[in-house]
């Protein structure tokens, strides 16, 4: 049994982490509006491999169409991101900072930003927290396990808001994974690209110990991938 009863889920993006957690969410039986930049016609195909309980939309579709929605953008696009559909909603934050794809952006370099942050400026209304952005997409669907297995690979979240890390921490759950809530969005960069938790499979005793290794730089940050 799921911690999350069918719900409709609107994703925007459409990429690696977008279309895998589009399958593993239909799968656990959930409802998905998915949507990118170019069209909904150009997620013919994979709406069609999902099934009936996928359907492709706009940006502003999927965020009206979603109970609760993931935002799976490169950072450069995160104020394209629709705000008044989104309003009241809890938002799943899955982006890093890759300063090669996205330009340098000042107040990540100094360290003075989140990623999460960003958004959640953007998005006042909405509850942003942070999720899915520490491991691969081709381990989402697979390093899961059942609750209370042995060395259960654990994901970090951070949020502003209680309820919206309650949510991530349920959703974890139900695809396999333990959860740390690192506290506030302003400490989510202990979980981005180059800290010692990113992309690395622990579990949660672990999680935690490099959560508190985090060290937060000023300087450029290096290509990790």
């Amino acid at each position: 049994m799921t911690n999350i009863a069918p719900t409709d889920i609107g994703i925007i993006g459409a990429g690696h982490i977008g279309g895998t957690l589009a399958r593993g969410l239909v799968a656990l039986g959930h409802r998905v509006t998915i949507a990118n930049s170019r069209g909904p016609e150009t997620l013919a195909e994979l709406v069609a491999e999902l099934g009936p309980n996928a359907k492709a939309g706009t940006p502003t579709e999927a965020a009206e169409a979603g109970e609760f929605v993931i935002v799976t953008v490169p950072l450069k696009a995160y104020r394209d991101i629709p705000v008044e559909p989104l309003a009241g909603k809890i938002v799943i934050d899955t982006n890093n900072y890759y300063w090669e794809r996205d330009g340098h952006v000042a107040e990540l370099d100094a360290g003075e930003a989140t990623v999460s942050g960003l958004l959640q400026a953007h998005l006042p209304k909405s509850k942003v927290a942070k999720g899915f952005n520490h491991i691969t997409s081709t381990s989402i669907l697979t390093d899961g396990t059942p609750a209370g297995t042995p060395d259960r690979r654990a994901l970090a979240t951070a949020s502003d808001f209680e309820e919206a890390a309650a949510l991530v921490t349920a959703l974890y759950d139900d695809l396999g994974y333990d959860t740390v809530v690192i506290g506030p969005l302003e400490e989510s960069w202990r979980a981005e690209r180059d800290q010692p938790a990113y992309v690395s499979s622990q579990n949660r005793d672990e999680l935690v110990a490099n959560l508190a290794r985090a060290e937060r730089a000023g300087a450029e940050r290096v290509t990790a991938e």
